[in-house]
């Protein structure tokens, strides 16, 4: 039987750390301490203006297929999960590949489930992989959404970063993958949402992210706990024999609640949202790699991913790492 399992991961993000000072120091009304003590963020990193998500994905992907042990042409496959595209199109995926110097045909494309986006192209990578028809899949999350932010807004401008993470995912004949689910409800999208376009050269609507944070905070704990706990029962493990947790990283306190209606303490919750805030959809990879090149991630170990997005979107994995 054919799984997929992780081989290699990697993370990049972009120029010296933002600290809620220099966002104070820019104008900004707010504080360190109202910050840190709402959202446990102390820091971000902001992306230059001739830097986009395919910059940022290419950077973490090299990172990733060199752990893998592999060259750019070994990947078959290229997810690119990212709500802020350099372009309408073509897909980010496509540029990330001509960026690697991939020539090798390979499929790529782009999926968007915002801050869930990492879950969905790992979980359809997984799918391409068990049906015997690709051996490696490069999936990457990757964003710039301190473009879409209204900097007037203290509420939600203080909250985002821009990053990227990658793993390379490869067919074994060890199960690495163990379970996964995805879900959605469109019917919740007005709390969460940039709800704007282009049309005839001129933006329609308003181009910047809109949130209502109490009730995002709401949701997101229970589907957060609901997913968890469905894809340890499909994976026929119990959540206290986790080794690791590794949460969307959009607010700490999201963490602490979910990590509480889990059972399970903050010192096995990977926790980065502190340096580089809520990512997006490159969250959830970058703790990743964080984890694994620090030694916390070892091979054998048993991590659950998940993650919650405007949409929404949610979904979980539950790995053999």
């Amino acid at each position: 039987m054919i799984y997929a399992r992780i081989a290699g991961t990697g993370s990049y993000l972009p120029g010296d750390p933002v600290t809620n000072a220099d966002l104070v120091s820019r104008g900004i009304e707010t504080s360190d301490d109202w910050i840190v003590e709402r959202t446990g963020i102390r820091s971000r990193h902001l992306a230059g203006p001739d830097i986009g998500s395919s910059e940022l994905a290419r950077l973490a992907s090299e990172r990733a297929i060199s752990a893998a042990g592999l060259v750019p042409d070994d990947i078959d496959l290229i997810i690119v999960a990212t709500s802020t595209p350099d372009y309408i199109f073509p897909s980010t995926a496509t540029l990330l590949q001509a960026k690697l110097g991939i020539v090798n045909g390979c499929a790529a494309f782009d999926v968007q489930a915002v801050c869930s986006g990492f879950i969905y192209g790992l979980t359809v990578a997984e799918k391409f992989i068990r049906s015997g028809s690709h051996r490696r899949a490069l999936v990457v999350g990757a964003e710039v959404f301190s473009r879409i932010l209204d900097w007037s807004d203290r509420g939600t401008c203080v909250l985002f970063g821009d990053g990227a993470g990658a793993v390379v995912l490869e067919a074994s004949d060890k199960p690495g993958i163990l379970a996964s689910a995805l879900h959605a409800d469109g019917s919740h999208h007005p709390i969460l949402c940039v709800p704007g376009g282009v049309a005839a050269g001129q933006v329609v609507g308003d181009p910047f992210l809109r949130m209502d944070g109490q009730a995002v905070f709401k949701f997101a704990v229970k589907v957060l706990g609901d997913v968890a706990l469905e894809v340890a029962e499909a994976g026929r493990m119990k959540l206290g024999d986790l080794d690791w947790l590794i949460p969307h990283q959009a607010n700490v306190r999201i963490l602490q609640a979910t990590a509480k209606r889990l059972g399970l303490a903050m010192d096995r919750v990977i926790t980065t949202v502190d340096r580089h805030g809520n990512t997006s959809a490159a969250s959830i990879p970058l703790a990743l790699d964080l984890a694994v090149r620090d030694g916390r991630i070892g091979r054998g170990q048993r991590v659950l991913l998940e993650g919650v997005g405007g949409g929404f979107t949610w979904g979980a994995a539950l790995l053999e790492f």
